[in-house]
């Protein structure tokens, strides 16, 4: 693994090597987290997800730690209440926007935060809404082209 060039860091599985790299101040902390997503338990990898999405500036890096959060919440089906936390205080939108959808996804109702919770109700009644917003923009198109046939073969 090389921390200059960040190759290789998607197969990190080991915590304290990432650790280390930290109190050194290497690069690609964030693409490194990606990895531990992968390959570590939840409770390992989670601390230091939340520490390079609090610690590090706005950047790719940064984005990297929400993309980590996506993966765990896909890979575990859970997150922990810190990661819930952090989505939950960046919100919808901006960098945190798949995370948090690929959270309502993945991780059972039941497993919810309560922010959470309305997050999904108020997507999914939106979701809804939009359905049927366009089903009804469609038949009021195929009616007026029905009617503008009828037109013409009249004429």
């Amino acid at each position: 693994m090389d921390w200059k060039s960040g190759e290789g860091l998607l197969g990190l599985d080991d915590p304290a090597e990432w650790d280390a790299a930290f109190e050194r101040g290497e690069d690609h902390l964030g693409t490194a987290v990606i990895g531990l997503a992968f390959h570590c338990p939840l409770e390992e990898a989670s601390p230091r997800i939340v520490k390079v999405m609090r610690l590090l500036p706005e950047g790719l890096q940064r984005t990297n730690a929400f993309v980590a959060t996506g993966h765990a919440a896909r890979l575990n089906e859970a997150l922990t209440p810190e990661l819930f936390a952090v989505l939950r205080a960046e919100g919808p939108g901006g960098v945190a926007e798949h995370p948090i959808r690929d959270t309502l996804t993945f991780v059972p109702f039941r497993d919810l935060p309560p922010w959470f919770k309305r997050r999904w109700v108020y997507l999914a009644v939106r979701n809804k809404l939009e359905y049927w917003w366009l089903r009804s923009v469609d038949a009021i198109g195929e009616g007026r082209r029905a009617l503008r046939g009828r037109r013409r073969r009249a004429e």
